[in-house]
């Protein structure tokens, strides 16, 4: 990995300087990228037509057909002839989603089949909206950033200590989440829900033994040397602590590099959920459909769900699926942009419906996707992609996708597309098809979602062959002031290893210079000088909107 040297940057174009930030410091992890094919960008040539003699279609006769269906065995081969009902089959599917079947509830899902395909009356859309969230927000750089961002009409979370404190130095419109990060209790993950990305800027307190002057002059001034101590919770309860309680309370809201796992097998990693079948027999038909883990038939080797079954358009039926139990927990994945499956193809069709209400017969939002024959492939699915459908027609009066409210997905293969049309890749009998994984991605380029106001010399105290009388006061004090850099590093290391996508800021001396000065921006831990603490309010801001800082650790100070 490289290491970028200092460059001399008009602060005219400090925001735009982070550009120029090629790789990553030590201690910097790696930038997480993906390869997804989006589905419109998959191909998939068309079945052959069944076999016809004198004009009338004859269906395939199959003969493996029990190592398809395991709870089911055919007697003889798929036809369009009226069959029979299978209304134990029925029930039991009703008993998987809904509990225990009563007569009331066959009855009311009978009446809904008869009434047509008007959309039920959909629950209101929650409304969520994206905040950046500050913390330390009442500190020198902190109430700085809060105000830039409310200049800039960005949505703001202050989180803060001391209310009546807040309410005096932020604006009133500011809301405010009241807790300490030492204290992992005040800091409940609900409180932060929302949230989409983080500045971070609280700090221990590091004053002079003898106090200051009312006005705060020695705070001020920021470059000469009084005698310091810590004021207040210790380094190791602040920058180690406090931060591992911040990233757990927003690392939900804020989103993973990686993404979130919501079913599958990934390296060690792995999540199941409760799928059973859901096919045409709520409908009258007799395809039949199950699910499975496959322990060996993944990639390399590896385990992978299988969603296989034969599927029929007798009785007016054609189709089959499999979908989740409601979660008891809804999921929140507001934080990402869609959903991507890592599937093995066979060159059909199928659709992908997600749910955000528990009723039994309720929107779909769907989207259909192809998949190329024998190759495991990933594709990428889009939340804007999602199409709310209700029984095979587009229900133009649903509420829009509400990702902080999925309860349940569902997998299918049907002859039918949506709103009369038909799905062109269709064909009766069995099928099988190995989902991996299903998971939520961030899309590219990923940019920043953790902002972290470090300290320049945090890498100094141990680092062999350095001249400590050369060094800055925090470096030649480290121990007299609690280890205060090294829990900096350590808090850093933290905030690495979350999988948040970051960066990390670490500026020289603070002072309440006005900003405008030319800034070197330098990794390796090496610059020494001061700058304002209104420029380092800005560049955190900067560094949100920039992919090129993300995963990215660097140090800033004046260009004297």
């Amino acid at each position: 990995m490289e290491s970028c040297g200092s460059t001399a940057i008009s602060s005219s174009s400090s925001f735009s300087s982070i550009l120029s930030i090629q790789g990553p410091s030590s201690n910097v992890g790696r930038k997480f990228s993906k390869n997804c094919m989006h589905p419109q960008h998959l191909s998939c040539p068309l079945p052959k037509p069944f076999l016809q003699l004198n004009g009338r279609p004859k269906c395939f006769l199959y003969q493996q057909r029990s190592a398809y269906l395991s709870s089911r065995t055919y007697k003889g081969p798929i036809s369009a002839e009226k069959q029979s009902w299978d209304l134990g089959r029925f029930l039991k599917t009703l008993y998987f989603f809904n509990g225990p079947p009563s007569l009331a509830k066959v009855v009311e899902f009978i009446i809904g089949k008869l009434s047509g395909p008007s959309p039920e009356e959909s629950a209101k859309k929650m409304e969520t909206s994206s905040f950046i969230l500050v913390a330390g927000a009442t500190g020198g750089v902190g109430r700085r950033v809060v105000d830039n961002l409310r200049k800039k009409g960005l949505p703001v979370k202050a989180l803060v200590r001391n209310e009546e404190k807040a309410r005096r130095m932020l604006a009133p419109e500011i809301e405010l989440i009241v807790g300490d990060i030492t204290k992992e209790s005040t800091l409940a993950p609900e409180y932060f829900k929302g949230v989409r990305k983080v500045i971070n800027a609280a700090s221990v307190i590091i004053g002079p033994k003898e106090g200051d002057t009312p006005d705060r002059a020695k705070y001020s001034q920021g470059i000469k040397f009084f005698e310091p101590e810590i004021k207040g919770a210790s380094p190791e309860m602040v920058e180690y602590i406090g931060m591992k309680n911040l990233i757990n309370a927003v690392k939900e809201s804020a989103g993973l590099r990686s993404g979130k796992l919501l079913f599958g097998f990934e390296g060690q990693s792995s999540k199941e959920l409760s799928w059973g079948a859901l096919d045409d027999v709520v409908m009258g038909g007799v395809s039949e459909s199950t699910f499975q883990i496959d322990w060996t038939g993944g990639e390399s080797g590896k385990p992978t769900g299988l969603f296989k079954g034969i599927v029929s358009t007798a009785n007016n039926g054609g189709f089959t699926s499999i979908r989740t139990r409601n979660f008891s927990t809804p999921e929140d994945l507001s934080a990402y942009d869609g959903l991507e499956l890592r599937l093995n193809g066979d060159g059909r069709r199928y659709k992908l419906i997600v749910r955000t209400s528990t009723d039994w017969d309720t929107v779909g939002y769907t989207t259909s996707f192809d998949t190329i024959g024998g190759q495991w492939q990933s594709i990428c699915f889009p939340f804007s992609s999602l199409r709310p459908v209700f029984r095979a027609r587009t229900a133009s009066d649903a509420p829009a996708f509400d990702p902080s409210n999925v309860v349940s997905l569902q997998l299918m293969f049907s002859k039918f597309e949506y709103d009369g049309k038909l799905n062109p890749t269709f064909v009766e009998g069995p099928f099988e098809l190995p989902v991996s994984s299903i998971r939520a991605y961030i899309k590219d380029p990923i940019t920043p979602r953790f902002v972290h106001v470090s300290s320049a010399g945090v890498t100094r105290p141990d680092r062999p062959g350095i001249d400590l009388s050369k060094q800055p006061p925090a470096v030649r004090l480290n121990k007299d002031l609690g280890f205060v850099l090294t829990f900096k590093l350590k808090g850093e290391d933290l905030i690495r290893e979350s999988g948040i996508p970051y960066t990390i800021v670490r500026p020289c001396a603070l002072t309440e210079e006005p900003a405008g000065a030319d800034l070197i921006f330098d990794q390796g831990d090496n610059i020494m000088g001061k700058i304002s603490r209104e420029e380092i309010a800005r560049i955190c801001i900067a560094a949100l909107e920039s992919p090129y800082a993300c995963d990215k650790t660097f140090e800033m100070g004046l260009d004297t």
